[in-house]
């Protein structure tokens, strides 16, 4: 991965070039529509406050547990033997990003959702209630991260998510088998270039026009960066938004050619 410093000087580059998110010239009618609707809404939901109470909580939890890791690790914690307030501060999306998810969501109302990455379960949270009808599936390598999620889960009366549990190499090919066409799908798992790529061509085979995929830390290190741009080169792939730390992928075929948009967030 990338260096805190490099990281920086990227987005800061990134925040002086990117388009001002306020929606001014875009002539994408998806990306207008997406800026104005949910990047810039700005509305305090109720699901934030008993979500982020959550966050609160595991950043002071001091239980230490065993992680099984299948993918390319913390930058910030070795061992597999973990301290949980030390899982959430590193991993947890921010609330910011976390919260923007909830609007994805919210607006365009996918009825399966699929997380790749459950970690402690905030983001996930996030997701199930920007549509309590729809089917949200997170998938989790570390068993005791997922009992951690699912007791959150319960604390918060969430009843439209299952977990399951195991390396995706083995779990996610079976249940793309049994789930259907994927809406909206959040990738944050393995943060490596080739299993980013395997997972983009898992779901495509389990898409359709109105899918949405969004990959998080797309410039997390130079093998994302890869991996991103391989992505949006795509001939499936119609449209894409950087927001730096996280990307977001349109396959609609009725956008005729392809587009591409950085920003700012």
């Amino acid at each position: 991965m990338y260096s805190t410093f490099q990281l920086a000087k990227k987005y800061l580059r990134y925040y002086l070039t990117a388009s001002n998110g306020q929606g001014h010239g875009i002539h994408s009618p998806f990306v207008f529509d997406f800026i104005t609707q949910v990047l810039t809404d700005k509305k305090t939901y109720n699901c934030y406050r008993e979500i982020e109470a959550i966050r609160k909580q595991l950043k002071q939890n001091n239980t230490v547990i065993e992680v099984e890791d299948f993918g390319a690790g913390s930058g910030k914690i070795k061992s597999n033997q973990r301290v949980v307030k030390a899982i959430a501060s590193s991993s947890l999306k921010q609330p910011k990003y976390a919260q923007l998810l909830f609007r994805m969501v919210q607006y365009y109302k996918p009825k399966l959702v699929l997380e790749l990455g459950t970690s402690l379960g905030v983001t996930t949270a996030y997701l199930a209630n920007g549509n309590v009808a729809a089917n949200v599936y997170t998938c989790e390598g570390a068993t005791q991260i997922a009992a951690i999620a699912q007791h959150h889960f319960n604390d918060l009366s969430i009843k439209n998510i299952s977990i399951i549990t195991g390396d995706f190499a083995t779990t996610l090919t079976s249940l793309l088998q049994t789930t259907g066409t994927i809406d909206f799908a959040f990738i944050d798992g393995n943060h490596r270039k080739e299993p980013t790529l395997q997972y983009f061509q898992q779901l495509l085979e389990h898409s359709d026009n109105n899918t949405i995929l969004v990959f998080d830390d797309i410039h997390w290190s130079a093998g994302m960066e890869e991996a991103w741009a391989a992505i949006q080169h795509h001939p499936a792939v119609t449209l894409t938004i950087d927001l730096f730390f996280i990307g977001i992928v349109c396959l609609n075929k009725d956008i005729k050619a392809s587009q591409h948009f950085v920003i700012k967030y």
